[in-house]
């Protein structure tokens, strides 16, 4: 199983990025998936998930409602649109998915086994 994310990068305080994490070795059609971040110098922390047919989703308080996760289960891929991105947003994102389908939404870390490589997303001032 990989997971292959994409699409962070360097963005001005205010501006919008949307990441993707293309699954391959395994369908997610029955899986939920997480996004996970991990600023510079600090621990890896929750910021969303999806339920394996969208019905709930999660959030870190500390997003406000400016990230939106969603899944394409016919892509095999799942997204994260992150608006009004600030610089404490700067982190590595990750992107999280679990080996069983018990998971069904899950903040931790401990839920997810399989974990792509990252993307940086840099937020300047």
């Amino acid at each position: 199983v990989q997971l292959q994310a994409s699409g962070g990068g360097l963005v001005q305080s205010g501006g919008s990025l949307r990441l993707s994490c293309s699954v391959s070795g395994r369908t997610i059609t029955n899986y939920a998936m997480g996004w996970f971040r991990q600023p510079p110098g600090k621990e890896r922390e929750f910021v969303a998930a999806i339920s394996r047919r969208s019905g709930l989703t999660d959030y870190a308080d500390s997003l406000q409602g400016r990230f939106t996760i969603s899944r394409d289960n016919a892509k095999n891929t799942v997204y994260l649109q992150m608006n009004s991105l600030k610089p404490e947003d700067t982190a590595v994102y990750y992107c999280a998915l679990p080996r069983l389908t018990t998971v069904t939404i899950s903040r931790r870390i401990d839920a997810y086994d399989y974990w792509g490589q990252g993307t940086q997303v840099t937020v300047s001032s």
